[in-house]
């Protein structure tokens, strides 16, 4: 079935609630009108407000609520409108849930997923706009994903609720309304995925999250002067399955890595490790990794237009990296129909 993204959100939480009453959904909005994008839209009505429930500006707190029912038996989906409100959870993610299940040697589990919003347009500035998971990744105890497609948002939304350990899944808002053929209603994806998304033999582009659609426009506009890149998409960064971007890199020799954050300690630079550890020999020239420049994103659009990579410049730094001259046309850039507060 064709779906938009956050239409597949809906109804992954629609299922896992239908079906198991042990989950709830809490977070700032959850039962407003505009239910965190439409994502949980009409779940307060279906379920009442003992399951769908509007939280206080208190992140911390409120982590802390979601932990405890978890610990108590239930699974709860704890929903942040922007990733950045979970700096004021973070010693209740990572110095607790993360790491109950080891200093109990295994006889407890914290089976929450933390779901938060990232991403860019309407100049949301310095405090709205950063992508965090870099910091979950570094610390053990803590599952980390990041859906690209519908099937990618519902299936991993319902895998992540089965597991039980803590999951925190991070959602690009521009990729709310992109839409795409989503399996039947209930369907899983496991956790531990790297997805090839096009097949090419003259470069390595790994990339996550909207990257990936912009990487994917670029490889469009390469294609059209006879260069084909292969792209892949780690959906789920912690587990990472390293195998398929090795097999790539051994084949193609050249890696370019695009995250949705910042490149130092980041992403880019996990899987850039990797491949020097693993691929090395097959490198024809060193890794490239390209992602927000190295300051705070600015509120003008001009300036945050260019804070992000996007396909024109996805494209350019392939030409570079193939020694080639850049086209005199234009690539395509950036669409969206995002037009914010929220």
């Amino acid at each position: 079935m064709i779906k938009k993204y956050v239409e597949a959100l809906h109804s992954a939480l629609t299922y896992a609630m239908d079906h198991d009453p042990s989950v709830f959904v809490m977070g700032i909005g959850v039962d407003d009108h505009k239910a965190v994008f439409g994502s949980t839209k009409g779940l307060v009505d279906r379920y009442g407000k003992a399951r769908v429930f509007d939280t206080p500006i208190a992140e911390g707190g409120m982590t802390g609520v979601a932990i405890g029912a978890a610990l108590g038996g239930m699974k709860p989906v704890h929903i942040h409108i922007r990733t950045d409100f979970l700096y004021l959870a973070m010693d209740q993610l990572l110095n607790l849930a993360a790491k109950w299940h080891y200093m109990f040697g295994g006889q407890m589990t914290v089976p929450m997923v933390v779901r938060a919003v990232i991403g860019r347009s309407w100049g949301q500035g310095a405090q709205h706009s950063q992508s965090l998971q870099s910091l979950f990744m570094h610390i053990p105890g803590i599952k980390v994903v990041m859906p690209t497609t519908p099937a990618d948002a519902h299936g991993l939304l319902l895998s992540a609720i089965d597991d039980p350990n803590p999951v925190v899944m991070i959602e690009h808002r521009l990729l709310y309304d992109i839409t795409g053929e989503v399996p039947a209603t209930g369907t899983r994806m496991s956790l531990g995925r790297t997805i090839i998304r096009r097949s090419g033999h003259d470069l390595t582009i790994v990339a996550n999250s909207y990257m990936v659609v912009e990487a994917l426009k670029a490889a469009d506009f390469l294609a059209s002067h006879g260069i084909a890149v292969e792209i892949l998409d780690p959906v789920s960064l912690v587990p990472l399955d390293e195998e398929p971007i090795m097999q790539s890199v051994r084949k193609t020799g050249r890696l370019l890595i695009v995250d949705t954050s910042w490149v130092t300690c980041g992403v880019s630079a996990e899987i850039a490790a990797l491949a020097s550890e693993k691929a090395f020999f097959a490198l024809k020239q060193p890794i490239r990794r390209m992602g927000m420049q190295r300051t705070v994103c600015p509120v003008s659009k001009p300036l945050e237009q260019a804070f992000y990579p996007n396909a024109k410049t996805i494209a350019a730094e392939v030409f570079a990296m193939l020694d080639r001259p850049l086209p005199n046309v234009e690539a395509p850039v950036l669409t969206t129909t995002f037009k914010g507060p929220f």
